[in-house]
């Protein structure tokens, strides 16, 4: 078996992906043992508990170490610095303080879903979006930045305080099949204790969402927008690089008012539309088959044209939809309408 030296020795040959400098070098190997059974052990502490490039570490230090003679398997337990590690890295590498979080992430494109009026199911759209995206290969993130209303933790059963934080950033929730969401939801102890919160402080948090939190590598980050044109949604429009805008609509006049509303805000931001969605288009019958329009005629073909983009979707009003999101299992559902629209977004994020 090798030598706690020989060990050590082995660990400088892997470097930290940000730092550029050795693990042993950084201080980040601790309690190195080598038992008789071919077993090795040590800590690794992280610049940040947190930190995106973690797996990539762990493998890297494990590869290193299981090339050693008598070496069978190697078991690594990670922490984070304390604050005296931590003084000394960002000494040796001449720095007063760590990466920012931002360096960290690498996100393709962000997408705006907004409503305008609430009551249109835009959360619903986002997290339908979100699935289609993932089931076609990509990596997706929601930040929702409904910080009074937050739905989407529920559509996709995440517990309230399920958010994990450390010095350098904050940690996204993840769901069942590889979504990474923030939300306020995310924060509290309990899922229905309000936030009451004024405008800029609403506004303050949604910053913090996009700075603050590790993403790491995403294809497509969506923001799930409050209903409105208020500080919140021109907090988002203004201050994240948006790709662009997916407006959601119903079929009922009202609706459709209020989102025209949204896209002459849009417009006068300059921030690019990229498409319609109308939800609970129709109603279709599970015995014949025949839609039936519940809330009448509709009207989206009339946004678009205002808009000057195109109706990406029509969306059927599906009681299914409702039991498995209340259910939190969203992830569940076909949504073979959203099949359209992630191909557009899928074209971008190649374009790019």
């Amino acid at each position: 078996m090798p030598t706690e030296k020989e060990i050590i020795e082995a660990l400088r040959t892997v470097m930290d992906p940000e730092l550029h400098r050795n693990l042993v070098e950084l201080g980040m190997i601790h309690d190195v043992k080598s038992a008789k059974n071919g077993l090795v052990s040590f800590t690794i502490a992280l610049t940040a508990p947190g930190c995106p490039l973690k797996n990539q570490i762990n493998a890297n230090a494990t590869q290193a170490v299981k090339a050693l003679p008598g070496v069978k398997d190697v078991q690594i337990e990670f922490r984070g610095m304390t604050d005296e590690e931590r003084r000394a890295v960002m000494a040796l590498i001449g720095q007063t303080s760590l990466p920012k979080v931002n360096e960290f992430n690498k996100i393709k494109q962000v997408i705006a879903v907004m409503s305008g009026k609430g009551g249109v199911g835009k959360s619903s759209v986002t997290a339908a979006l979100a699935v289609a995206l993932k089931r076609a290969g990509q990596s997706v993130g929601i930040l929702d930045a409904d910080i009074t209303g937050p739905s989407i933790p529920r559509l996709f059963k995440l517990p309230s305080g399920g958010l994990r934080s450390s010095e350098q950033g904050m940690l996204p929730a993840v769901t069942s099949t590889g979504i990474r969401v923030v939300s306020a939801n995310l924060l509290l102890a309990q899922e229905d204790t309000p936030v009451i919160w004024r405008g800029p402080m609403i506004s303050s948090t949604i910053k913090q969402f996009w700075a603050d939190v590790l993403w790491g590598k995403l294809d497509t980050l969506l923001v799930d927008l409050p209903p409105g044109t208020s500080d919140a949604a021109i907090s988002v429009v203004q201050n994240l690089p948006l790709n662009g805008v997916v407006l959601v609509t119903t079929p009922q006049e009202l609706a459709g008012m209020v989102v025209r509303k949204a896209f002459h805000m849009l417009r006068e931001l300059k921030i690019p539309i990229l498409g319609v969605v109308e939800n609970m288009s129709y109603f279709p019958c599970p015995d014949t088959g025949k839609e039936h329009y519940v809330f009448g005629p509709s009207h989206v073909e009339e946004i678009a044209l205002a808009a000057g983009v195109p109706v990406w979707a029509k969306l059927p009003l599906d009681p299914q939809i409702a039991i498995l999101g209340d259910a939190g299992r969203i992830e569940e559902v076909a949504f073979a309408e959203m099949q359209p629209l992630a191909q557009q977004l899928l074209e971008m994020v190649k374009a790019q």
